[in-house]
């Protein structure tokens, strides 16, 4: 891992490379917005752009996740190039309201995987079988 080794060196609008899935080599986090947590330490609110999630619903795939609060961890081990700086991405913050809403509650936590895995978890939640149709 290159420059990404220092979590204080990391800062909101940073756009960087990362350990991709194959499939996605021209994907990248977007750093969002870093909060502070008593135990936790620092929560980064990330988007990540150019992937492509299948989605039952749609011929097109999903492109951008908008909002994944992780710990430093995560950015340490997955994170490998800065590529850009001040870059905002509103889009986050309806995703970024219900989960702090349910954080605050304790019923949300934070994900300490690789951005890698977290989009893999997110595909087979999509890609779950629906439930069966019923009649009304």
């Amino acid at each position: 891992m290159s420059e990404a080794k220092n979590v204080y060196y990391f800062s909101e609008g940073q756009v960087w490379r990362y350990q991709t899935r194959s499939h996605e080599p021209e994907s990248a986090v977007l750093i969002n917005k870093i909060e502070y947590h008593s135990v936790l330490g620092a929560i980064f609110h990330i988007s990540i752009a150019g992937v492509d999630v299948k989605n039952p619903h749609s011929p097109e795939p999903i492109n951008q996740l908008n909002h994944f609060p992780v710990v430093a961890s995560t950015l340490e081990q997955s994170l490998t190039e800065l590529v850009d700086t001040n870059v905002s991405n509103p889009g986050f913050m309806e995703g970024y309201d219900s989960w702090r809403e349910a954080f605050v509650q304790g019923k949300a936590g934070v994900f300490n995987i690789s951005v890698s895995e977290i989009i893999n978890i997110v595909e087979e939640m999509i890609n779950k079988p629906d439930a069966p149709a019923t009649d009304d």
